[in-house]
């Protein structure tokens, strides 16, 4: 039994980060995970940057609403669905994710929640457990799968370790020269060949 696993943001769609800040013009809230490894850390910055300029979920939604997957991205989910069960391991939110994975049709996603006020501001966030997506393969181990795993950051780093192979895609190259265990990938052809290579079974490309 063999299940793949995804990172969501840099791996199928646009970092909703990344183009909120585009979008607003406030450049600290470009960094992700492929910049700063420490989530929480990570967090707690957009979280007063967000607090600072008064922009709430609503506003990061707004800017979510005009985005889609990535060019290939709907064909690419499609033929893992069909030759193997598929689970997303995002750090995103779900208040976040909720349309990207309707124009997905709709795969499993395991990601973390937000805490907001009244007027919609974002006053915290809450994991749906530390290190989820290591904690997700290991917990699929336990179940008797065998597990192919492929992100881009930092943040995927404990989940492609846990797996049975653990691929790279699109990563940057601080990323790339710190993992050199993981194979890189770049195009959606190359992460199909290696998902294809990491299976036992004969799975047609």
């Amino acid at each position: 039994m063999e299940i793949v696993c995804l990172d969501l943001e840099g791996v199928l769609v646009p970092e909703i980060w990344i183009n909120f800040a585009k979008k607003t013009g406030i450049k600290a809230l470009e960094a992700t995970t492929r910049d700063i490894p420490d989530y929480d850390v990570l967090m707690k910055q957009r979280l007063a940057i967000l607090q600072e300029h008064k922009l709430g979920l609503p506003d990061i939604q707004a800017v979510i609403a005009e985005m889609g997957p990535l060019e290939g991205a709907y064909d690419f989910v499609a033929w893992i669905r069909e030759h193997f069960q598929l689970i997303i391991l995002s750090d995103t939110f779900y208040e976040f994710a909720d349309p990207l994975m309707k124009q997905l049709n709709r795969p499993t996603i395991f990601c973390h929640k937000l805490v907001t006020d009244d007027k919609g501001m974002i006053v915290d966030y809450k994991l749906r457990q530390p290190d989820q997506k290591r904690a997700a393969v290991k917990a699929l181990h336990g179940l008797n799968y065998r597990v192919i795993a492929a992100g881009d950051s930092y943040n995927d780093t404990n989940m492609l370790a846990e797996a049975d192979k653990g691929i790279l895609f699109d990563a940057p190259d601080n990323v790339i020269r710190e993992f050199p265990q993981f194979p890189v990938t770049k195009t959606y052809a190359e992460l199909k060949a290696q998902i294809i290579s990491g299976s036992l079974r004969n799975i047609p490309a």
